[in-house]
């Protein structure tokens, strides 16, 4: 009977992500016995913090487990608007709040709700592995632009410029990135935004979910309060997922305009409905209460940053930049293509160098293929300092056998 079964064809546009699909192998080989790094999960290894615990138990015991309006409570949706005025100094409403289940469905309704065939949505690259197939899903047309190593992994007006046409409804904006750590700086934003200005039709979806992790005395900011003219034609996405390491309690959320908002509920309330109910009393909390712990796993994960960087820079083949922000470092491996390994496996792309770094030294990385800009690989460096210490020997080895 499953012959008689024919898929969509719209599966056909889309890739499983690959992020998932390494951090499967890595607890598969993990299972089997095999003593496996895994550095392809972008999920902090910090535990949520205990107040907000505390708030989701005591949710639970008020008997706060029924239904809630499709995108959100109010108290969370007042949060947020606590929290946008406070951090970026942008004021919302209520009615312009849109919370998921996640900060990936907050974007894909957003998509749901905007996106014609030939509608296009331009994506600097390397990009999350989730922003094109999400486009495509939608019935949208993804657009990457080549951002590599000499342009900081970061989009310029130029090829933001050289990217835009009748065409385009949306730039997606990603600062920190995933997968870079790249953070775009405020006169950075200011060029992109001069650009937007001169296509009004273009709309602007920022996805800010790393914002509170940047470091070196980086200043954060966001596109639409760099230029408040952009304010009525852009969204503004981020949630509790990174920041207040709540990756498995799934609360995204958006700013944006009223119409746009209303819309996106529509799309909300035919598909997951409302997020869980204790993860958003849980998500007041966090934005609410204390914020003290945030620049104490800031520091740790500096220090993390800064000895992964070093250690791939002493790697064999392999350079890597430092970032501003997120928990990610996209070194090149250009150095290593052409290579064998021990194992008489040719080294021909990042897919290879990243199967063999697995297969011979038990490490998990992402090949940059699946960002879109090769010959790299990304490594996350939300894990312990023993194991990424671990890890980097590992990788040294590795590339020090390639022939």
């Amino acid at each position: 009977m499953s012959d008689t079964l024919r898929l969509s064809d719209a599966l056909d546009r889309v890739k499983p992500s690959a992020t998932i699909a390494v951090t499967t192998k890595a607890n598969e080989l993990k299972r089997a016995g095999h003593d496996v790094i895994g550095l392809g999960a972008g999920e902090p290894d910090f535990d949520t913090p205990d107040n907000i615990k505390e708030a989701a138990i005591q949710a639970i015991r008020d008997g706060k487990t029924k239904y809630t309006p499709a995108d959100g409570i109010p108290e969370l949706k007042e949060a947020i608007c606590a929290k946008f005025q406070r951090e970026n100094e942008l004021t919302y409403t209520p009615g312009q709040i849109h919370i998921a289940p996640g900060g990936k469905p907050v974007i894909y309704n957003a998509f749901v709700a905007t996106l014609n065939p030939g509608d296009e949505v331009i994506i600097p690259a390397p990009y999350w592995v989730s922003y094109p197939d999400m486009a495509l899903m939608a019935g949208g047309t993804p657009v990457p632009v080549a951002c590599g190593p000499n342009a900081n992994y970061k989009l310029t007006p130029e090829a933001l410029e050289a990217a835009i046409t009748p065409n385009t409804k949306w730039l997606l904006l990603n600062s920190p990135s995933n997968p870079t750590g790249a953070a775009y700086t405020r006169e950075e934003l200011r060029g992109l935004a001069d650009v937007l200005l001169r296509h009004p039709h273009v709309w602007t979806l920022t996805d800010d979910m790393y914002e509170h992790l940047v470091y070196d005395d980086f200043e954060y900011f966001t596109i639409a309060q760099v230029e408040p003219k952009l304010y009525d034609r852009t969204l503004t996405v981020n949630g509790v997922s990174k920041a207040y390491a709540m990756t498995g309690w799934r609360i995204g959320y958006a700013g944006g305009p009223e119409k746009l908002i209303t819309a996106m509920r529509k799309v909300i309330s035919q598909t997951t409905s409302n997020p869980c109910s204790i993860s958003q009393w849980a998500a007041v909390e966090a934005l609410n209460g204390p914020q003290d712990f945030l620049p104490e796993r800031r520091a740790v994960y500096q220090k993390r940053r800064d000895m992964v960087v070093a250690g791939l820079n002493a790697a064999e083949g392999l350079t890597c930049a430092t970032p501003e922000g997120a928990f990610y470092v996209y070194p090149s491996c250009a150095g290593v293509i052409g290579k064998t390994s021990p194992s008489g496996k040719r080294i021909d792309s990042d897919k290879d160098f990243a199967a063999e770094l697995l297969e011979q030294e038990k490490v998990a990385i992402v090949f940059g293929e699946a960002f879109g800009l090769s010959p790299a690989f990304r490594v996350s460096y939300a894990t312990s300092t023993e194991a990424l210490q671990e890890a980097l020997t590992r990788i040294q080895r590795f590339c020090a056998n390639l022939t």
